[in-house]
């Protein structure tokens, strides 16, 4: 009879150097990845391990070479944020590629409110991951700087709106640039009132966009009234909201420029119940270029932002970079460019 427990016995380090006729050490320096073992006994040895369906204790060899093979993914907004919005999935998608190229794990988690920030914090300290890679973060976030003080090399995606969040590594979008095309678009097709549905105001991508659109309305010369500009949350919800007080304003726009393609389709829908029709009424525009605004009735006219590469970019810089300790800082910023479709 055999008892709960009993069964083939483990394979060991000690086995897989008995099978491959070489000693234990050598067995650990040819996992470990050293170029100091011949390509014989390399083979060898994976032979070996792979007869005895060996696998590595990655906690003892945790100990030993301090690595986790682990990259933390924190994505600072709330989880049904992280599922709805096509942006996230795209970064993840990005990140995913490479790690897989370089048999590295992803942790993902999300963290908005200060005790889920402490918690992710706390943990990301203990180095439980080989570095962290930061993700739609707002002023009040604190992971920048706990991250920092206790040595976890971070890079980020998007620049903090903060001086208090140190962002040494960072891989960016020109979304001042994007605006501006955005805009200058609009008011090339013969708009004058040109709205915009701004991003949130305590992060860097919506302080931006709302930067270039008044840039470019200023070079034009016209004056942006209060009632032109209203503020966002870069979800569907929020721009619908946002479009519901940009035509209650009496703002009277006959375009808008909306800093997200989330909240341009929100904004789509409240234009259609209103009976309001896109873009012979009002043209609109928004800003990231996701798989959605190609379906939007009409096709959304937007900015296309790579947001694959950035999260390419952004695993690479923390892997070859930042982790590494190659350089102390780097910062990548990726163009973007106007697609033009049918609603402006």
């Amino acid at each position: 009879m055999v008892k709960i427990g009993e069964g083939r016995k483990r394979p060991t380090l000690e086995m897989v150097a008995q099978r491959a006729g070489v000693g234990r050490g050598t067995v650990s320096r040819v996992i470990n990845g050293s170029a100091q073992v011949s390509p014989r006994t390399r083979e060898a040895v994976h032979s070996a391990i792979a007869e005895l369906g060996y696998s590595p204790n990655q906690a003892a060899r945790t100990l030993v070479t301090r690595r986790t093979d682990t990259i933390a993914l924190v994505v600072s907004e709330p989880r049904d944020r992280l599922f709805a919005d096509p942006f996230f999935a795209d970064i993840i998608r990005g990140v995913s590629s490479v790690l897989h190229e370089r048999d590295l794990q992803l942790m993902l988690t999300t963290a908005r409110t200060e005790s889920e920030h402490k918690r992710v914090g706390d943990y990301l300290s203990g180095f439980h991951a080989d570095g962290a890679l930061l993700v739609s973060l707002h002023r009040d976030n604190p992971l920048s700087a706990r991250l920092a003080e206790a040595g976890v090399p971070v890079v980020h995606g998007g620049r903090p709106h903060s001086p208090d969040q140190p962002a040494p590594f960072c891989v960016d979008i020109d979304n001042i640039g994007g605006s501006k095309a955005a805009t200058r678009h609009l008011l090339d097709r013969g708009c004058r009132r040109v709205a915009t549905i701004t991003g949130p105001q305590d992060m860097n991508a919506g302080v931006e966009r709302l930067r270039g659109y008044r840039e470019v309305m200023s070079s034009a010369g016209i004056e942006v009234g209060d009632e032109l500009v209203v503020q966002g949350d870069f979800s569907v919800d929020g721009g619908a909201e946002a479009m519901e007080r940009l035509l209650d304003s009496g703002a009277d726009p006959d375009g808008v420029f909306v800093a997200s393609d989330m909240m341009a389709i929100g904004g789509l829908r409240v234009l259609r119940s209103r009976g309001l029709r896109v873009p012979e009424d009002i043209a609109l525009i928004g800003h990231d270029d996701t798989v959605m605004a190609q379906h939007c009735d009409p096709p959304l006219t937007t900015i296309h932002q790579p947001t694959v590469q950035m999260g390419q970019e952004m695993a690479r810089l923390l892997v070859d970079v930042a982790i590494p300790r190659e350089r102390d800082a780097e910062t990548i910023m990726l163009d973007t460019h106007l697609v033009v479709r049918a609603s402006g």
